[in-house]
């Protein structure tokens, strides 16, 4: 069997906006010091796209770092992706000043990528049917920062497809990404053809099973095969489909692993094998009861 064809290192969004597939996630990295060193390491072997969080509490110090390490890498403010996320605790009326809130944090005259973080208003229970119109009025404010510039792309994060589904019925500006919890144990297939079908951008988080996959007796047997290490084919396994991915990591030694995913594809074979016993399991946080 032949191996597929190279694949692409990013991707237009439906509105025309091109996004690196490979970013550098930035979750339970806090102190300057520490993204410094994270961030000067991604540069410096390619990284292009970094994703933050209002939650995260870091917006600041990444936005610190990219001003005094861009330079130095000879980039700039457009050579470079940056996307963060509403908090729950501002889903609804609040969505506007809690993305400009965003923008001062970072220093940021614009974001590349702003997403709702969460279907729910932090507070309220799972079923509380105002979480319907919370997500309404949120993505109304989201969609005028759209079209005044300071978001140039805008998206969801841990949606099912019963609310993008809603999303669609109501919105003005189509969603351009969705970023949901994605690896070889939870294949979010149904989800992932869905979006295809309608242009929404699939990106994974958490594509190493928040590490409990790189143990694995099968992950480990395909990354022998391409002499390769496990969070590499991890990695592959998600790119190989066309989803984004952003690994996280402190480590210069593994982010520059991470990011060494071009030389070689994955053969069919080796992706289903990838799927182990074919078992789901969801390490991260449950959507599925959002009303």
């Amino acid at each position: 069997m032949e191996r597929p064809a190279a694949l692409p290192s990013s991707v237009n969004l439906n509105n025309g906006i091109t996004m690196p597939l490979l970013g550098l996630g930035t979750f339970r990295l806090r102190e300057l010091q520490n993204i410094t060193k994270a961030v000067d390491a991604a540069l410096a072997c390619g990284y292009r796209s970094f994703d933050t969080a209002c939650v995260y509490r870091n917006e600041a110090d990444l936005g610190c770092a990219l001003r005094q390490l861009l330079p130095v890498h000879g980039l700039t403010r457009s050579d470079i992706f940056i996307t963060s996320k509403l908090a729950p605790a501002d889903l609804g009326q609040n969505a506007r000043e809690a993305c400009l809130q965003s923008l001062k944090e970072l220093g940021c005259e614009y974001l590349d990528l702003y997403l709702i973080h969460w279907p729910g208003r932090q507070g309220w229970r799972s079923d509380d049917a105002r979480n319907v119109e919370a997500r309404k009025e949120a993505w109304k404010a989201m969609e005028d920062l759209y079209d005044a510039g300071l978001i140039k792309a805008i998206g969801v994060s841990n949606y099912t497809e019963h609310h993008l589904t809603q999303l669609l019925a109501s919105c003005r500006v189509k969603p351009a990404v969705l970023q949901v919890e994605f690896h070889p144990q939870l294949p979010q297939t149904d989800l992932l053809s869905w979006c295809t079908e309608n242009e929404v951008h699939l990106q994974a988080y958490s594509s190493l099973g928040c590490g409990n996959l790189l143990g694995k007796e099968d992950v480990k047997k395909v990354a022998n095969v391409y002499r390769k290490k496990p969070s590499q084919v991890l990695l592959r396994w998600a790119l190989r489909q066309g989803v984004g991915v952003i690994p996280k990591s402190s480590d210069p030694e593994r982010i520059k692993d991470n990011f060494d995913v071009w030389d070689f594809d994955l053969m069919e074979e080796d992706m289903h094998e990838l799927r182990m016993d074919g078992k789901e399991h969801r390490y991260c946080w449950d959507p599925t009861g959002v009303a």
